[in-house]
């Protein structure tokens, strides 16, 4: 009797919730997940970091996650469609910002003309894997739409854009470093269009990158959402509670996250 009180005792001190995140999420996630460890002793949160599309990827072929927090809608809510896991819950928004290199004149107002001059090199993450690249080029075609670029300009931009971090064969990013901000900072790309959150921390570490201002006209909301396995723990729930409407929220806001 002792021995199986001991055993159940070890057992609920080593449980652990497994949480894949967007990438973009990585900082106010992991503090998020200390707060959470610290109010509830015994639990570890395991966290696995990468694109949207890629972590809903690698659900699908048999990995699993508690907890489901994708940088948009669609990724989530797929896994909801086709059973295991439950609704999809919006909580938190994003916006795209340009990251420029240094010496590139750009402002606000001449950044689509930046980006469609032949000379200039325009970074985006790999569309489907990573929603930043589908934001990017639902820009591309607001661009046109709206008037903002000439006609065919939506196709020049998305035949142009060159899609170097977020695809299944994109070189792995660096561990210890921002990968757009060191994109840009190598000379890869002279434009990289990411969101305003990445492109606060690349600036944090490359001080001498742009950061411009998309216009509104032409920008995209970026609708992040997540979702629980049915099976999960209680306090998967209750992390991912913390995420949506708790403490979670004060650290998506400190990171530069929009409400939903």
């Amino acid at each position: 009797m002792t021995l199986a009180v001991a055993s159940l005792s070890v057992g609920a001190q080593q449980a652990t919730i497994t949480v894949f995140a967007a990438g973009s999420l990585r900082g106010p996630v992991t503090l998020a997940a200390k707060a959470f460890e610290q109010a509830h002793p015994g639990t570890r949160v395991a966290l696995s970091f990468g694109a949207s599309g890629l972590l809903r990827d690698r659900i699908v072929g048999g990995d699993k996650a508690d907890v489901f927090a994708s940088a948009n809608m669609e990724h989530p809510q797929s896994l909801g469609a086709a059973g295991g896991y439950g609704p999809t819950r919006a909580f938190a928004r994003n916006a795209l910002c340009a990251l420029v290199r240094p010496g590139l004149a750009v402002t606000r107002e001449t950044l689509v003309a930046t980006m469609l001059d032949p000379a200039v090199k325009l970074g985006t993450s790999t569309p489907k894997a990573d929603p930043s690249g589908d934001y990017a080029f639902e820009l591309f075609e607001r661009v046109e739409r709206t008037g903002a670029g000439p006609a065919g300009s939506e196709k020049t931009l998305a035949a142009k854009a060159l899609q170097l971090t977020g695809g299944p064969n994109s070189p792995p990013p660096p561990a210890d470093r921002n990968v757009y901000g060191m994109l840009v900072a190598t000379g890869q790309a002279d434009v990289f269009l990411t969101y305003c959150t990445n492109a606060v921390i690349a600036r944090a570490e490359e001080p001498s990158l742009q950061r411009i201002d998309v216009p509104s006209a032409i920008n995209v909301s970026a609708e992040y959402g997540l979702t629980v396995r049915e099976d999960a723990a209680a306090a998967a729930r209750s992390f991912a509670d913390a995420l949506v409407g708790g403490a979670g929220q004060d650290a998506l806001r400190k990171a530069g996250f929009l409400a939903p």
